[in-house]
């Protein structure tokens, strides 16, 4: 597969910023990427998603980059050590969470999938409650409402409707706020996700779908799932759609944020498709070396995301190795902080699967609750069952 990353740094037509350019054809695999920082770390211009940022938010997010991909790292890590029964690493796709997750505000709410630890990151959900659910200790960890970042959803697409629905509220409440709904370009071939641009177009709901394009779901390449940029599916729909660098958190950054206040502001959904790519595993069930080339993955560690801001960083003179020193102790920090919280978590009392499955008690479950009792008290230890 060869990918072509074009900067659009020069000034094109387009109708307004974001919709779509229905120019261009199926078969074009020219189709330019916004994008505001080149792999070698060189600042650009964009005409229409212009970001201006100060050098304490540009080091913000550098730290935001190196502590999530640290936490990726040891997830991963603990998995391998029978810590956690699964993972779903993020590894590559560091600046399209992080980017898109500054661009929102405190009111505007998140549905995430499962690999969404930079979104995660940003909203202030602390990283051992994500690792809650992976080692089966609980349903989530956090509080949705107090986060405005949604429970992990492992059906795939099926969050886009969930955050259709909420968006359809916002605008009954009359809130002045929006919603973004992430999902990946596997799931962009679900009818769940079909159905959500539907609904969000004709009630011209405040929502972003925001596609992180990472190449493959699970060992399908984008080329089975589509035969045009996910990101032209949008006009099919009747709203804008836009294809951004996935690798570069400052264009990441400024498209959401653009896309966010398009919504909200009454001009109603916007689709965008992160071009990034997926540089791990799947999940640590998978092994990617079975379907795809090294040499693939090796072009695109040329566009690390945390290495171009670094190179950026460090040319501007904006960082030093006193800051860079200080990111690196906060890292190992993290690592440890995240591996002794995830070894001394307290495994559930198994009868809490009954408490909620209704709102009300009910005979046949609290007859159920009792066989497990006495089954469980049939064992030696049979109390920690």
């Amino acid at each position: 597969m060869n990918v072509t990353v074009k900067s659009t740094a020069r000034a094109r037509k387009k109708a307004a910023p974001g919709a779509p350019d229905n120019s261009r054809t199926g078969s074009d695999t020219q189709t330019e990427l916004v994008q505001l920082l080149t792999p070698e770390g060189v600042r650009v211009e964009h005409p229409d998603y212009p970001l201006v940022t100060s050098p304490e938010e540009l080091r913000a997010l550098y730290r935001d980059l190196v502590l999530v991909r640290r936490f990726d790292a040891e997830a991963t890590a603990l998995q391998r050590q029978g810590e956690l029964g699964l993972w779903a690493s993020l590894l590559g796709q560091e600046a399209a969470q992080v980017g898109s997750g500054r661009a929102m505000r405190p009111g505007d709410y998140a549905f995430p999938t499962y690999r969404e630890h930079g979104v995660a990151w940003c909203r202030d959900v602390d990283p051992l409650n994500l690792l809650g659910m992976f080692r089966g200790v609980n349903h989530g960890g956090w509080d949705p409402n107090e986060k405005n970042f949604h429970l992990y959803t492992i059906v795939i697409g099926a969050q886009a409707l969930h955050a259709t629905g909420y968006a359809m509220g916002i605008t009954k409440d009359g809130a002045d706020d929006a919603v973004i709904a992430y999902f990946g370009d596997g799931a962009s071939s679900q009818g769940d996700v079909s159905e959500a641009f539907t609904f969000a177009a004709v009630y011209n709901s405040p929502v972003v779908f925001f596609c992180q394009n990472n190449q493959w779901a699970i060992s399908e390449p984008t080329t089975t799932q589509t035969k045009i940029p996910l990101y032209r599916r949008a006009s099919g729909f009747g709203f804008p759609g836009v294809r951004v660098d996935g690798n570069d958190v400052l264009a990441c950054l400024a498209v959401t944020r653009w896309a966010l206040d398009h919504a909200r502001n009454g001009g109603g959904p916007v689709l965008i498709e992160a071009f990034t790519y997926r540089m791990g595993a799947h999940t640590t069930s998978d092994d990617p070396t079975r379907y795809r080339l090294t040499e693939e993955t090796e072009a695109w560690k040329a566009k690390d995301p945390i290495s171009r801001l670094k190179a950026y960083l460090e040319a501007e003179g904006l960082v030093d190795d006193e800051f860079l020193a200080g990111i690196e102790a906060e890292s190992v920090a993290l690592g440890l902080r995240v591996r002794e919280g995830v070894r001394s978590m307290p495994d559930p009392d198994p009868t809490l699967i009954f408490d909620h499955v209704y709102a009300e008690p009910h005979t046949l479950v609290d007859e159920e609750r009792a066989e497990y009792e006495a089954y469980a008290a049939s064992f030696e230890g049979g109390e920690n069952l």
